[in-house]
């Protein structure tokens, strides 16, 4: 079989290197070691593809005729890119379909990109590689089939043992799922990094395998729910669904914590100040008929800065509605918090938006808020 690799990538070099740079090169790549859950099979494989880059590359003549093929290949392929799609040419992997690239594992590609030749023993390895070089989305497009097939081809034996090479290639998947969940996370993609990260976590979940790993995919999932809120709860008012999952996962964030100023964990890394910053910032995208009821529901708990977010949405509902059963709703909350804090400027609002002045008047020279 071929994949989309070379002798030059396998190492980390330019086509210029010279031949010490090739020696440090496959010293480095040698006795830089893979994640300790990988297998001997696959650390094997890959450094049997190592070995081969370096001894390719450091024999003149061999180098030579593999230079000469490899950039006809590259100059063939950037000449194709070029003609058909404009500035594609440098990143020629970014673009490709699917079925280009599931070829390239299990066919080979002469003309498309420079490839190698692997035995299917060392297709654990040249995975193990292309997810050291950071190529993340290659590598999930080349395990595709494997996983749309229940790994049946990996199972029947034909890369070696069932077991290490089903093991080596769920690893190596998760991992480039749980990078690219994090770079996709750095370049403030937080709904598509969220989708990255819960693939790698099915796929360990369905398979059984790696709970530290899972564990670790759990816990940055926590740490990206707020982000998540954020993104969703900013979308327009006419994307409904990605809005009911951003208050979705807001829920699920009071559950755990406990309610709006709870003190139990929900693992994103919020203080409880920090969380009551978080939740004032999210009012600026919440519609009013959504903070109502979001906020009555944990009202119920009972929560006291809830009531008072849940007393702001009726009055602004009821305001502008003109509606005054809901600034009345409004008015009876205050009465429950009224005794732990200084509420008297909002029922001086409720009264007033009621028609009842002099109570307004009178409810305004009890607040501390109040300048006469």
């Amino acid at each position: 079989m071929r994949i989309p690799l070379d002798y030059y990538r396998i190492l980390g070099l330019p086509i210029q290197a010279t031949g010490e740079q090739l020696k440090q090169a496959h010293r480095d790549r040698t006795l830089q070691l893979p994640r300790k859950e990988y297998s001997a099979i696959a650390i094997e494989a890959r450094r049997q593809l190592v070995d081969e880059a370096y001894e390719v590359l450091s024999d003149p003549n061999r180098r030579q005729d593999y230079d000469s093929k490899f950039l006809a290949k590259t100059y063939a392929l950037e000449t194709t890119l070029e003609e058909t799609s404009p500035g594609l040419a440098a990143d020629p992997t970014l673009e490709m379909g699917e079925a280009t690239l599931r070829s390239l594992a299990v066919e080979g590609t002469d003309g498309v990109a420079p490839t190698i030749e692997i035995d299917e023993a060392q297709f654990a390895g040249a995975l193990l590689i292309l997810q050291e070089l950071g190529e993340y989305e290659l590598v999930i497009r080349l395990a595709q089939p494997y996983i749309s097939s229940g790994f049946q081809a990996l199972k029947a034996g034909e890369f070696g043992d069932p077991t290490s090479v089903l093991s080596d290639t769920v690893l190596t998947l998760t991992l480039a799922y749980l990078e690219l969940g994090r770079e996709q996370w750095q370049q403030r993609q937080y709904e598509t990094a969220a989708e990255s990260l819960e693939m790698a976590h099915k796929l360990l979940s369905r398979e059984n395998l790696f709970p530290p790993i899972r564990a670790e995919i759990q816990a940055e999932l926590y740490r990206l729910r707020p982000y998540r809120v954020l993104e969703l709860l900013a979308r327009p008012l006419d994307q409904t669904r990605e809005r009911r999952q951003g208050i979705k996962l807001l829920k699920a964030m009071l559950e755990d914590r406990g309610g709006i100023e709870g003190t139990d964990d929900d693992l994103s890394g919020l203080s409880i100040d920090d969380f009551l910053r978080f939740i004032q910032q999210l009012r600026d995208y919440l519609t009013a008929a959504e903070q109502q009821e979001l906020f009555e529901e944990e009202a119920r708990r009972p929560s006291a800065v809830a009531i008072y977010l849940t007393v702001y949405a009726l009055l602004a509902r009821g305001f502008a509605r003109h509606q005054p059963a809901l600034v009345r709703r409004a008015k009876q909350l205050l009465m429950r918090i009224g005794a732990q804090q200084d509420v008297h400027l909002e029922q001086s609002v409720c009264a007033l938006l009621l028609g009842q002045t002099e109570e307004a008047s009178h409810a305004l020279e009890l607040s501390q808020e109040y300048e006469p």
